[in-house]
């Protein structure tokens, strides 16, 4: 595959989770290429989603999610990637230790 028709899968597949994004009512969701050059540096993908910094990832093979999750920046946000593959289902991975303290936040507020 080129690089162009590859880049333009990673575009769509942004423009793809930012549509569910906002159909899940982050509302002003955008990819940071349109809105943000300097989320967009940090390998942020998506502006605009509350405590979620979003990196989208098109490839036929697995990407180093550690390697990912560790390029994106160390702030108060939960640190997520989105990996689409072909002919399989779309992943989200994040550390264990955030999985977790949305998993506390939940029980607090007696959602689970």
């Amino acid at each position: 595959m080129s690089g162009k028709t590859s880049r333009t899968k990673g575009h769509n597949f942004e423009r793809q989770v930012a549509k569910e994004m906002r159909e899940l009512g982050f509302n002003d969701c955008e990819t940071s290429r349109y809105a943000n050059r300097k989320l967009d540096d940090a390998c942020v993908d998506l502006t605009e989603t509350g405590c979620f910094s979003i990196q989208c990832k098109a490839y036929k093979n697995q990407p180093n999610f550690r390697i990912e999750l560790d390029k994106m920046p160390e702030d108060s946000n939960y640190n997520l990637v989105f990996h689409k593959a072909p002919r399989k289902k779309d992943l989200v991975v994040m550390y264990k230790e955030d999985f977790y303290e949305i998993i506390q936040m939940l029980k607090s507020e007696k959602l689970i």
